[in-house]
C-alpha cells in the first residue's frame, strides 16, 4: 500500500471517528509508510523527526487490537517521565471512544502503592519508564505475561541515559511471541544490536531528506555573546523578540536556576523545569506552561522531553546542544501545524563550526542582526502577565470527572462564563487544572467555589 487515507485502513469505527473529530485526514509520511505494517502485526524500527505524528503511528495499531475483556496487552517504554505523560495523554485522546479502555502511566515520582492498586484493578495499556516498571516487576505487582505489543519510544535516548541493563532485564519477563516496535531519532550501533536481539525481521523505515525533515517554517536567528555576558544577551533578546509563549533551553540545571532567578527578579511570568524537581512540581509546571499560565519556561532537555505546546512562538537556545539532533528536536517544538515559528540561539566565539553544521543539517541560514537596547536590561511589562490563569480542583479521573463536566459547571447559569474564555482542561488522577482567561479567572474561581460539579462540591484554588 503506497497511498491511503485513514478511512481506507481497517481501523475500528471508534478510532476513525476520533481521527475525524481531531481533523486527521491525511497521514504524515511516517504514518503512511508504517501503519499498514504495524496493523499487520509486523516488527518495525522507525525514524522520524519530532512533531511528525510518531505517537499516533504506534498508538493506533495498539488501540485497534486491544481486547477490552483481557488484562494488560501493550507496554510502551519511554526514557523520561515527561515523555511518558505526553504519550499517555495522546493514547487516551485517540482511544477516548473505546468505552472502558484503561491506560496507566507507570513512572517514578509517583506512589508505587497507587500504581499497584490500578494494576490490580486491571488495565489494558501501560506507558512508563524502564526503572519504575522493573521496580514493579521485582515487587511482583505487574504481570507482563499477556503483552502482545512492546514499543520502545526514543530508544536511542533510553540507551544514552543508561537504561540498557534495565531494558534487557525487563524484556526477559515478556512473552517471546509479541510485536516489538522501536522508534529512534538516530541509528547508532547500539540500536542495531537492540533490534537484532529483540525484533524478528523488522522493517526499517527512515523519514529523512524530505520537506518534513528540513525546517522551512522556522526562522533561525543567532546572536553572539561572550560566555560571561550570556544572561544579559538573553534579556535583550526577550526585549527585541516579544512572544506570547517562550521556551528557553539550557544544557545544565545550574543555568536554568540562574536564569529563572533573574527572570523572577524582573517579575516575568516564568518557571523553571529540571530533573531535580519533584515529579508533582514538574507536572504542575508543564501543565501551566502548556495552558498559557506562564509566558516563559526555562528547561533542560531531559526535563522538557515530551513537552508539546500547540502555539509555542519562540524557542531560545541559551546553550547550543552538543548533538545536532537535539538542536532539531528543540526548535521543532515551534512552527507546528503549518504555523510559522522562531528559534534564537546564543553562540559564543567558539561555536562557529557548530553553527555551520546546524545550517547544513537544517537546510537554512541563520539570520544575524545586532541587538538593540545595549545598556537597558529591563523586561517589557507584557512578559509579567500571562494570558491565562489556572484553577486547581481537588478532583480528577478517579472521581469520574471529565472535561465536559467542568466546562458545563462553568458555562451554565447563573453567572455563566463564555466558553471562549476557558482554555485547556487537564484531568489527572486526583486533581484537575483549568486554564481561564486572566480577566475572568476570579469570576470562574468564585463560580466553582460556590457551585458544584456533577452534584458534588470540590475544593478550588486559584494558582498564582
Amino acid at each position: 500500500m503506497t497511498n491511503f487515507d485513514f478511512k481506507s485502513l481497517e481501523l475500528l469505527p471508534e478510532l476513525t471517528a476520533v481521527l475525524a473529530e481531531l481533523g486527521f485526514a491525511t497521514p504524515t509520511p511516517i504514518q503512511l509508510q508504517s501503519l499498514p505494517h504495524l496493523l499487520a502485526g509486523k516488527d518495525l524500527i522507525g525514524q522520524s523527526q519530532t512533531g511528525s505524528g510518531k505517537t499516533a503511528t504506534f498508538a493506533l495499531p495498539i488501540l485497534n487490537t486491544i481486547d477490552l475483556s483481557k488484562n494488560l496487552q501493550a507496554l510502551i517504554l519511554c526514557p523520561t517521565r515527561e515523555l511518558a505523560t505526553q504519550v499517555v495523554s495522546e493514547v487516551r485522546k485517540l482511544g477516548r471512544k473505546r468505552e472502558g479502555l484503561k491506560t496507566l502511566s507507570l513512572v517514578g515520582g509517583q506512589p508505587v502503592r497507587e500504581q499497584a492498586e490500578s494494576l490490580a484493578n486491571g488495565i489494558h495499556i501501560a506507558v512508563g519508564t524502564p526503572g519504575r516498571i522493573l521496580d514493579l516487576i521485582e515487587r511482583n505487582k505487574i504481570d507482563l505475561s499477556s503483552i502482545a505489543t512492546l514499543v520502545l519510544d526514543e530508544a536511542d535516548k533510553m540507551l544514552e541515559l543508561g537504561f540498557e541493563a534495565e531494558l534487557k532485564s525487563l524484556i526477559k519477563h515478556l512473552p517471546q511471541k509479541r510485536q516489538t516496535v522501536l522508534f529512534s531519532a538516530t541509528f547508532p550501533e547500539s540500536i542495531e544490536l537492540l533490534s537484532r536481539s529483540y525484533q524478528k525481521n523488522p522493517l526499517k523505515i527512515v523519514i529523512e531528506n524530505s520537506s518534513e525533515s528540513k525546517i522551512p517554517d522556522i526562522e533561525q536567528w543567532v546572536y553572539e555573546s561572550e560566555p560571561e555576558n550570556k544572561i544579559n544577551t538573553l534579556l535583550r533578546i526577550l526585549q527585541q523578540h516579544p512572544a506570547e509563549s517562550i521556551l528557553i533551553f539550557c544544557n545544565m540545571k545550574n543555568s536554568v536556576n540562574e536564569i529563572a532567578a533573574k527572570l523572577s527578579e524582573q517579575k516575568a511570568s516564568s518557571a523553571a523545569l529540571h530533573g531535580d524537581l519533584e515529579q508533582r512540581a514538574r507536572d504542575k509546571v508543564m501543565t501551566l506552561f502548556r495552558n498559557g499560565s506562564y509566558r516563559v519556561l526555562v528547561a533542560t532537555d531531559i526535563a522538557a522531553r515530551g513537552l508539546d505546546i500547540d502555539d509555542l512562538e519562540l524557542v531560545i537556545n541559551f546553550d547550543l546542544p552538543q548533538q545536532l539532533e537535539v538542536y532539531v528536536h528543540r526548535i521543532g517544538r515551534t512552527g507546528r501545524a503549518g504555523k510559522k515559528g522562531v528559534s534564537i540561539s546564543i553562540a559564543t566565539p567558539r561555536d562557529g563550526m557548530r553553527l555551520f553544521e546546524i545550517e547544513k543539517i537544517t537546510g537554512g541560514k541563520f539570520l544575524r542582526q545586532t541587538l538593540g537596547f545595549k545598556n537597558q536590561f529591563g523586561l517589557s511589562k507584557d512578559l509579567r502577565v500571562a494570558k491565562m490563569q489556572t484553577l486547581l480542583i481537588s478532583g480528577g479521573r478517579k472521581d469520574k470527572l471529565r472535561p465536559g463536566d467542568i466546562l458545563g459547571a462553568l458555562t451554565n447559569a447563573p453567572n455563566a462564563l463564555d466558553a471562549k474564555h476557558i482554555g485547556k482542561i487537564s484531568i489527572q488522577d486526583n486533581e484537575s487544572y483549568i486554564a481561564i482567561s486572566s480577566d475572568f479567572a476570579s469570576t470562574a474561581f468564585e463560580k466553582l467555589r460556590m457551585g458544584k460539579i456533577k452534584g458534588k462540591k470540590f475544593q478550588v484554588k486559584l494558582i498564582k
